[in-house]
């Protein structure tokens, strides 16, 4: 963990450089020291039906989400957070500038004990 997730529409797609955007953010979270490298994840689902307002314009959004593990401190949280909304706010500057689009982010801290997983990636980061 952690795991960041943006959902966006399709009609941005060529221009979102999403990319990029998850390169920006896999090092950012890493460089917090708060996440392991391994455990990093970014991934994009881009939707082909939605409607917007009044649906009237060519209207764009981009939802991004970081699932984190339990047991970080709230202070930790708004640390990452508003890290990670400035990171995006950036990235996604010019492309505001030219056209309608809402962007939109939210952290979420999954239950400590309905949370199942199993990574052998961690151990090749251990090794380096």
């Amino acid at each position: 963990m952690p795991h960041f997730y943006a959902e966006c529409t399709d009609n941005i797609r060529h221009e979102a450089d999403l990319p990029a955007l998850f390169a920006r953010v896999n090092q950012a979270l890493a460089d917090t020291g708060i996440f392991p490298l391994a455990g990093v994840r970014s991934r994009a689902i881009w939707l082909d039906t939605w409607q917007m307002a009044d649906g009237q314009r060519d209207y764009a959004f981009v939802h991004m989400t970081l699932k984190i593990g339990h047991g970080r401190s709230l202070e930790s949280r708004e640390q990452v957070g508003a890290m990670l909304f400035s990171l995006i706010t950036e990235h996604f500057a010019a492309l505001m500038a030219s056209r309608y689009l809402a962007l939109s982010f939210t952290m979420e801290e999954l239950d400590p004990v309905l949370n199942y997983k199993q990574n052998n990636v961690h151990a090749l980061f251990r090794k380096e």
